[in-house]
């Protein structure tokens, strides 16, 4: 079963530790479909993407100033998926646990029967380097619910909310009414039926897909071992921070400043939680939001947040 690999990278010096060892873990190397989209000043060593042989690379290059942001790198990132049974989006600084690839498939086709369609995601757990080596940071080897964070609330001037990872001990996958954008699989339809929108810029992405997905039928689960991890730009990582889009050094030479792209991009999720015509990157019919706030407290209408919210679902 063939898995497309999406990543949107940012002057990520990770990227390579990240692609190697995801070719490396992979228990069907010869079925990755590696789809890159790299906005850095320049490529990597010809042996970083050589050495992934025999996973197949489609790789793209910009230059940083010219970047939109994270959710049109994503888009981009996306449009070079060519067919594969399986889709997985990815941050461009992972680790990956052996045989991922089999355990995820097996994980997403034991939850998929009597469902139009399921997405596994989560703020996965951490790692770190120490001496130059990925060492993990669990928080928990079993869930990672996504809740709102605890203190929460709409502001007056857009719907972007604050979301967090909750351990929940279970070996059950939890159904989920948030999704982590860096983290996330589904079946290779998935990149054909949610073209990502390049008019959102970052904060509020995960809202709007999951806002999608709950609409056109789609299901959300946070599974037990997730084989994937993360390294947090938090300080802790055992690497220098790595720079982020809208870093100032960045934005000198720019034409357009990054809260430009920010405040259409708050615009345009407002108007995809009011309804309004989208295209393809619009709600769905098959659920409404109003049914979306009675399950999970989220009430986009109203902009008022239920107890249930803050609290992971029942299996």
């Amino acid at each position: 079963m063939s898995v497309f690999i999406s990543i949107a990278a940012y002057c990520d010096p990770v990227l390579g530790f990240t692609l190697a060892r995801a070719r490396a873990a992979a228990r069907r190397p010869q079925d990755l479909h590696f789809g890159i989209l790299d906005q850095s000043p320049q490529p990597p060593a010809p042996s970083t993407l050589e050495g992934l042989a025999p996973a197949r690379v489609s790789y793209q290059r910009i230059d940083p100033v010219f970047s939109r942001g994270p959710c049109w790198a994503r888009a981009l990132a996306m449009a070079l998926y060519d067919g594969e049974d399986w889709f997985l989006q990815l941050d461009s600084h992972m680790d990956f646990e052996p045989g991922w690839d089999e355990r995820l498939i097996a994980q997403a086709r034991a939850l998929a029967p009597g469902r139009k369609g399921v997405v596994l995601s989560a703020y996965p757990n951490a790692f770190v380097f120490e001496d130059g080596r990925p060492v993990v940071r669990a928080a928990t080897g079993k869930v990672l619910a996504h809740v709102v964070k605890a203190g929460s609330a709409f502001a007056p001037d857009h719907p972007v909310l604050g979301f967090e990872a909750r351990p929940v001990e279970t070996d059950r996958p939890l159904p989920g009414f948030h999704l982590g954008a860096g983290c996330l699989f589904a079946p290779g339809r998935f990149a054909l039926e949610f073209p990502y929108d390049p008019a959102l810029y970052f904060h509020g992405e995960e809202q709007a897909l999951a806002a999608r997905l709950y609409t056109h039928g789609w299901d959300i689960f946070h599974v037990p071992g997730l084989p994937l991890r993360h390294l947090y730009n938090d300080g802790n990582s055992g690497v220098p921070p790595r720079p982020l889009h809208w870093d100032a050094t960045h934005e000198a030479g720019r034409a357009q400043a990054w809260w430009q792209l920010e405040q259409r991009s708050r615009a345009r999720l407002g108007a995809l939680l009011a309804g309004e015509p989208l295209g393809v990157y619009g709600l769905g019919r098959e659920r409404t939001l109003a049914q979306y706030a009675k399950w999970c407290g989220i009430d986009y209408a109203r902009r008022t947040l239920g107890p249930q919210a803050f609290r992971p679902m029942a299996p």
